[in-house]
């Protein structure tokens, strides 16, 4: 159990205040304001309309939540390549449907507001892989595969890249993310952009997960008045709600694993190094990094694959295997017999309902035959708080400086001073709800070779590492550590901000670690999910343990976007 202390704010005596490490990860508001590009708000274009005349992707009959029946709903990457291998499915059609789908249901219908933008010529790409593959050019599992992207990513193409800013609203980017060119590279199709909790949760002490200046709040896709968590609010949401096959979401401290969890999806954090942050808006150096987010394992096996790799653009990836593993070949059921799984009771106890469901799946873990080690509790947890936000409030303004920097004339403010004064004086669209403490406190922060950050830096290592993670694989020869992903979503409230209760993120996350996130169950209609953690590099073992559970389990459901919990 948490204690009382790691809940609330504490404001120490140089004025600065530590939070809790959930919550300096978010950001809030209400204003809805148009999308700069395609859809995202209410009153943006209809649904894109096929030959017929119909909303392409839909058919007559209206499903259980009132919208139209979705062609590919659920749809798997595998099941798509094989309608298009044998001739009855074309990227095409496939990418038309998803248009249809985002303006149905993102724009209009349940509004969730998932999406910033679409992209001017995702029909073009996807016409060109229908070319590719008809002359007998196959890139691989995501060829014509419509993908979501976070907008914290660089596309050097005609969308914008703005960490859910107004700030950066202006030219697009010059050139692609390094993920999101190893994206194009495998044939996918960057069919838009998703919206985010504003600068990835990294504002305020008192926001609202989801909610960005540019695009407004992104809804819960299963209840509507729920929050979607964050950072990757748009992306969690889009996904749950069958708006693109695969998603990209990008975390610091739990922004895959949270919405991940709350909206139903599998969700994969890396060991930091193994996908490259080259074209990403930063929050950390040594936290920061994008994964999948997805409906199924085997879906986020085959994203992993594609954006995996060293790059010299990003010297984190140096420590990466040479050859990027086989993720495919670690999907096989059975692959939970023998394999020794911790319980990690001290990152469990935030929330009954997600209590009673962990103990089922742990159960579950043990009839698919793991050997389940009960407690295996990590030693460190909380030890390494408060020096993981000194840590990112420096790398933030170190790093964020450099990415503006690095971004030319396509930005007009370019530096973090720079953006602070263009929230005051813009306080009316960038600030309704909630201010910008953090990004001050970030501004105040000294360079990199500050005593105060190296010693953080060092404790933070050492805690997470050493006397954390490693120590506890060590003394019980672990092969995974399970817990409870998160406690079911809260209710949206931009007066007050986020009443998040409960999460394991931080032990992967400041060790920077792999953590995979699989739905489990559901309370009143909420989702619910067991992390998978595991040591440096570790993704190919944790995929097969998450697969095989989900196997197993068979929990992820449909959203209907209810409008409140019944």
């Amino acid at each position: 159990m948490r204690s009382e202390q790691d809940e609330r704010d504490v404001t120490h005596d140089n004025g600065e205040r530590t939070i809790d490490r959930r919550r300096f990860m978010t950001a809030a508001g209400l204003t809805t304001l148009a999308a700069v590009a395609g859809v995202g708000c209410a009153g943006d274009p209809a649904p894109v309309q096929g030959a017929s005349g119909k909303a392409a992707g839909t058919s007559g009959a209206a499903s259980g939540d009132g919208q139209p029946a979705f062609v590919h709903n659920e749809a798997t990457i595998a099941s798509l390549q094989e309608q298009m291998q044998r001739g009855s499915l074309t990227s095409t059609a496939l990418t038309e449907a998803y248009l249809a789908r985002i303006a149905a249901v993102d724009a209009a219908g349940p509004t969730l507001r998932s999406v910033l933008e679409t992209n001017p010529d995702a029909l073009t790409i996807a016409a060109e892989r229908d070319a590719e593959r008809k002359a007998g050019k196959v890139r691989g599992p995501l060829h014509g595969i419509p993908v979501l992207v976070k907008d914290n990513l660089d596309t050097g193409d005609r969308m914008q890249t703005t960490a859910g800013s107004l700030a950066l609203v202006g030219t697009p980017a010059t050139r692609d993310a390094h993920v999101v060119a190893k994206l194009r590279e495998a044939g996918a199709v960057i069919i838009g952009k998703t919206n985010l909790s504003e600068w990835a949760n990294f504002r305020s002490t008192r926001s609202s997960s989801g909610w960005s200046g540019r695009g407004g709040q992104t809804k819960h896709p299963y209840v509507l008045d729920r929050n979607p968590c964050g950072s990757s609010s748009g992306t969690g949401t889009a996904i749950a709600a069958n708006l693109a096959t695969v998603g990209i979401g990008t975390e610091t401290d739990g922004s895959i694993i949270c919405p991940s969890s709350i909206c139903g999806l599998v969700g994969l954090k890396p060991t930091v190094g193994l996908v490259s942050r080259a074209g990403i808006i930063p929050i950390s150096a040594t936290q920061d990094t994008a994964g999948p987010m997805t409906r199924s394992v085997s879906d986020a096996a085959a994203l992993l694959q594609a954006i995996a790799g060293r790059d010299e653009q990003d010297p984190s990836t140096s420590a990466a295997p040479a050859a990027t593993p086989d993720y495919a070949a670690a999907l096989v059921k059975g692959a939970l017999k023998g394999a020794r799984i911790g319980v990690g009771r001290n990152l469990a106890g935030f929330n009954p309902a997600a209590d009673a469901a962990f103990n089922k799946a742990i159960d579950t873990l043990r009839a698919a035959g793991a050997v389940i080690v009960d407690p295996a509790n990590v030693p460190t947890v909380g030890k390494y708080d408060d020096a993981e936000f000194q840590v990112l409030l420096y790398e933030f303004k170190d790093g964020l400086n450099r990415y503006l920097a690095s971004r030319g004339e396509t930005v007009s403010h370019k530096t973090l001073a720079a953006l602070i004064a263009y929230n005051r004086e813009h306080a009316d669209t960038e600030m309704p709800w909630f201010a910008q403490e953090i990004f001050e406190q970030a501004e105040a922060k000294g360079p990199l070779t500050d005593a105060a950050y190296r010693n953080a830096l060092e404790l933070c290592r050492r805690a997470s590492r050493e006397q954390g993670l490693d120590a506890l694989f060590r003394e019980h020869q672990l092969d995974a550590l399970v817990a409870p992903s998160n406690a079911p979503s809260w209710v949206t409230d931009h007066v007050n901000g986020d009443k998040y209760s409960g999460g394991n993120s931080s032990v992967a996350a400041v060790a920077g670690y792999p953590s995979l996130t699989v739905p489990m169950a559901y309370v009143h209609g909420l989702p619910l999910g067991i992390s998978f953690i595991g040591l440096a590099w570790s993704e190919a073992k944790l995929l097969g343990y998450g697969y095989d559970f989900e196997q197993q389990v068979m929990a992820r459901q449909a959203p209907k976007f209810l409008r409140t919990v019944e």
